[in-house]
């Protein structure tokens, strides 16, 4: 303890928020208000309260206590959001299955983080054959937290506590379970309210998949805030128009691939929205002048964020795309709440107008990657998370996105890394190599595309197509498949293939 100052252990305590706590102090102050709305069914915060305090019960009864993991594989309902705030209040962590996922890649995501217990949703059920202490939503569920005490006030936690393990993709072809803390919900929420001006009451529509962090952290933001999350199965362009018809909306995400289309429905409709604050996400994936149709309709500014799951909202997210604009350039503005710094391969801060690695450090940081030790010890080096991207500085301050150290194609708000879908191809014996690149894509801004070397003629395009079907998700399906000969690859003086040239040939 230094010296004048009072015992920190009080003062640790004193300062330990948790995502469940400021859930149930807003759920006090505003009973009433409405927290949960599919369309059908509506959930005020006094009656969320009462179902997470007895799913909390559940939970414990089933031996989930701080720490243990709990599995869900689930399309976006209203209990998705209920477990999050249960294990909030137990100290448990939930680790969001991805129901895309092929069998292979979903038991290797459910073995990596050994859940002591598993929801699922009828539509998936028969995905968890043969897994122990699963409990399915609907009837047996809601018998469950009928009989279910209500369990007394959360528990008491360390901020950095773990509450979520949501996957991204591997670079050596499995995904990885990025863990987020308490801290880092509770940071990720001030900061983007902060930085979008976002009010408490605004409502939310989480429409993507709530194993990602768009839907997720925005949903647990809203109801530690005191808005009304609006769940939706999917994107569905017409309820969406619906939405903003009647619902003042904080920040309606927008995704690449989905913004052309919302844009012909609300033509269609003549919709006149009540109110949008900020729209939109993944600006340079999305064509110039949809940006501008899109933000006019609505009258909202278009996020011109550059983010990851890791990081959430920042390093760059206080950049606003105005109001009718058709940008040429995406420039990104660095968010106040972090800091950041662009290094060479060396680890030396780049000059500006020279690329340069971006590393961050700041409370909206994720606590590393579940059972990575070489992987975190390599992406946090130096105290600093490096991200894998490549920026320039300008002269004003804003930061220009160069490429990726670590190649990734995004795809409709995926994250695919070419070594996913080589894994998959390099087990035909027939392949003698495999590449695979990024294409432009109208419609959801990237695609996968594979070149392929053969050992043997006998291997056709389908034989490849139904090997990638039976193991990989929908969205990393390779859209073509061009073969090649073998020294038709190009390569660096080191053997490296070198994706960029293919690119030209994609």
């Amino acid at each position: 303890m230094m010296e004048g100052m009072a015992d920190t252990t009080l003062i640790r305590r004193a300062a330990a928020s948790t995502v469940a706590g400021l859930f149930a102090m807003t759920a006090r102050l505003h009973p009433d208000r409405i927290a949960l709305d599919d369309g059908t069914r509506r959930r005020s915060y006094a009656e969320l309260l009462d179902r997470v305090r007895r799913l909390a019960r559940v939970l414990s009864e089933r031996g989930i206590s701080a720490g243990r993991r709990v599995a869900i594989l689930s399309e976006n309902r209203l209990e998705y959001l209920e477990l999050f705030l249960a294990a909030a209040w137990t100290g448990a962590i939930v680790t969001c299955q991805s129901w895309r996922l092929a069998a292979p890649e979903l038991a290797h995501c459910l073995d990596l983080v050994e859940p002591t217990m598993l929801l699922v949703s009828p539509r998936h059920a028969a995905r968890l054959d043969g897994r122990a202490n699963v409990l399915v939503y609907g009837e047996a569920y809601e018998a469950a937290l009928a009989a279910a005490t209500p369990a007394d006030g959360p528990a008491e936690l360390d901020p950095e506590a773990p509450l979520l393990i949501l996957y991204t993709s591997g670079t050596t072809g499995l995904p990885k379970g990025a863990v987020i803390s308490h801290r880092a919900e509770i940071a990720r929420n001030m900061t983007m309210r902060a930085e979008l001006g976002l009010a408490a009451d605004d409502a939310f529509v989480a429409w993507s998949p709530l194993y990602h962090m768009g839907a997720a952290e925005f949903s647990l933001g809203t109801l530690m805030a005191g808005g009304k999350v609006i769940v939706v199965d999917g994107f569905d362009s017409g309820r969406l128009a619906e939405i903003v018809a009647t619902d003042t909306i904080g920040w309606l995400l927008l995704m690449p691939g989905m913004v052309g289309g919302f844009v012909a429905e609300l033509t269609r409709r003549g919709t006149k929205p009540v109110g949008v604050r900020v729209c939109g996400v993944m600006a340079d994936l999305v064509p110039a002048a949809d940006l501008a149709a899109v933000t006019t309709l609505l009258g909202a500014p278009y996020a011109n964020t550059f983010g990851a799951t890791e990081t959430g909202c920042p390093p760059a997210s206080s950049d606003l795309i105005p109001i009718g604009a058709a940008p040429a350039r995406l420039s990104k503005k660095q968010s106040p709440f972090c800091e950041v710094r662009l290094v060479d391969a060396d680890e030396r801060d780049v000059p500006d107008g020279q690329p340069g690695e971006l590393c961050m450090r700041g409370p909206t940081l994720f606590s590393g990657y579940w059972r990575a030790p070489e992987t975190n010890e390599r992406d946090f080096r130096g105290g600093w998370f490096h991200m894998g991207d490549v920026f320039v500085r300008n002269p004003d301050g804003t930061l220009d996105f160069v490429d990726r150290v670590k190649y990734l194609i995004k795809s409709g708000g995926e994250n695919i890394y070419p070594a996913e879908i080589e894994r998959v191809m390099l087990q035909d014996a027939r392949v003698a190599d495999v590449a695979v690149v990024r294409r432009r894509d109208p419609k959801w801004g990237e695609v996968p595309v594979a070149f392929v070397a053969r050992r043997d003629e006998t291997l056709r395009e389908q034989d490849l197509h139904a090997l990638c079907r039976a193991q990989l998700a929908g969205f990393k399906q390779p859209k073509a498949i061009h073969f090649i000969p073998f020294d038709a690859f190009p390569r660096s003086a080191s053997g490296k293939i070198q994706r960029h040239e293919l690119e030209q040939r994609a």
